[in-house]
């Protein structure tokens, strides 16, 4: 029985007298499924690492107060038994790859923990089956969709068979089956394998009746209270009301306002058939959502457009077939907000970043005073100084859909641009995107598990299924 306290732990960044966490006392209980809840950038991830004994490791900057599993004090784990006690799997899935291959991966945690590599094999295979996805086996990992990479992750979580998991927002590029899924697994870990399942999420979805105890983090005292069952209600019925979207929306046709179009094309990357299309058009100054399970496709379809992979057949962007158009002058045109935020940084600090955007944009549509508004609606002023890697994906995920609508390009290919933010800085977004579209007639392109709070925004909607893109009068 290991039950992980935090005695009166607080902790706040060098460049900022806020207190991130504030003289947290709580335990989760050993052999429990807790939750913890709140808003984006209000301090989950933080505590998650310093359980998982990433922090003060990997940032050089301590806390006070202690974290114990059962009486030891992690600071007295030596660290090659940490993980022994405690895994966390990210948000960011690639942030805990080394390797190229799935196998590779899971063989490179294996021996990390000095296992007999007789015993590797099995114990990999269990891992795979028990989360579903043996086919993935030899795969590349950068070839696999965030839905596969989050389930690798947990696949090699399992393989390592720690008392204590620890997740950071994990469903927050998956699709609703795949979440159901992957929560009723860490459901069969908890009771069948006598694991301990910490989980950070502002995703209140599926969890109700699968949860021991839900903890929130508030974002103005930066304490976390323990709910009570009524409490907790009320939190999963406000969520719930936020998460209803059934939208009637026209199915678009002909060509006379199209921006982008496909003819006889195909997609088929590795050798794997993914698209096949006679002819498909985007339009112009529109936001289309394209909807589909992980793993089928969408993503690489992004990177055709935006000309990263090849394919055959042809794509026009206003009337020009886009091989023939140059590729930064092209990139100006047509650009891709990508699914991992980290990937569309070049520089250090958040004002460096936002500074890139002002220099290198080609118009000047969003002035100054735009860009602060949009940083503090964001709650992210304040925070010119922070490393850009060291905010929470959810800030991370603002700070880049702030730096891509400053380039305001004419047509915004964004892959999951939801991914981690709470439904208030949601709603937020797509005020932003809405302005871009009416005001700066920027068309959008969305990828998205995330439906709930996009009714505003999406003019139409296409879902990706059996090789095929196809137009759709419902959004649910």
């Amino acid at each position: 029985m290991t039950d992980v306290s935090i005695n009166h732990f607080t902790f706040h960044y060098p460049e900022s007298d806020v207190k991130v966490l504030n003289d947290i006392n709580l335990t989760f209980k050993s052999h429990h499924f807790s939750l913890l809840s709140g808003p984006s950038g209000s301090g989950k991830s933080t505590l998650l690492y310093f359980i998982a004994g990433l922090y003060p490791r990997f940032i050089g900057i301590d806390a006070t107060g202690s974290i114990k599993f059962g009486d030891t004090d992690i600071k007295d784990i030596p660290r090659s038994k940490v993980s022994q006690s405690v895994a966390m799997m990210f948000q960011n899935p690639n942030q805990q790859f080394a390797m190229d291959t799935v196998i590779h991966e899971m063989t490179f945690v294996l021996e990390n923990l000095r296992l007999e590599p007789a015993t590797m094999d099995d114990i990999i295979t269990r891992a795979l089956d028990f989360c579903g996805i043996k086919q993935l086996r030899g795969r590349v990992i950068n070839t696999l969709s965030g839905g596969e990479k989050q389930r690798v992750a947990l696949a090699c979580i399992v393989a390592m068979d720690p008392q204590v998991i620890v997740l950071d927002e994990p469903f927050a590029s998956i699709d609703p089956d795949s979440r159901a899924d992957l929560i009723d697994k860490l459901k069969i870990l908890q009771e069948k394998h006598g694991k301990t399942i910490i989980l950070a999420d502002h995703d209140l979805t599926s969890y109700r009746d699968l949860i021991d105890e839900f903890y929130y983090l508030d974002p103005d005292s930066h304490h976390i209270s323990l709910l009570d069952d009524e409490q907790a209600e009320h939190f999963f019925k406000n969520f719930e009301s936020t998460q209803t979207i059934n939208k009637q929306v026209p199915i678009p046709s002909g060509d006379a306002n199209a921006i982008i179009h496909l003819s006889d094309f195909k997609l088929a990357p590795h050798g794997t058939d993914l698209l096949t299309l006679g002819n498909f058009h985007f339009y112009k100054q529109k936001t289309t959502l394209i909807t589909g399970a992980n793993g089928i496709g969408k993503s690489t379809l992004f990177n055709a457009l935006t000309k990263l992979l090849p394919y055959d057949g042809t794509i026009t962007f206003d009337g020009k077939d886009i091989k023939k158009i140059r590729p930064l002058p092209y990139a100006k045109n047509v650009t891709l907000l990508f699914q991992d935020a980290e990937n569309q940084f070049l520089n250090i600090t958040v004002k460096e970043e936002i500074d890139l955007s002002l220099t290198n944009r080609t118009n000047t549509d969003y002035t100054q005073e735009d860009v602060d508004d949009m940083l503090k609606q964001l709650d992210m002023d304040g925070k010119d100084d922070r490393i850009v890697y060291s905010l929470s994906e959810g800030q991370k995920k603002k700070l880049q859909i702030i730096e891509m609508l400053i380039m305001n390009p004419p047509v915004l290919l964004m892959d999951e641009p939801f991914k981690g933010l709470d439904y208030r800085s949601l709603e937020t977004v797509v005020g932003f995107l809405n302005r871009a579209k009416s005001q700066f007639y920027q068309t959008q392109i969305v990828i998205s598990h995330q439906l709930s709070g996009l009714d505003e925004l999406v003019d139409y909607h296409a879902t990706f299924k059996d090789q095929n893109l196809a137009y759709q009068e419902v959004i649910k």
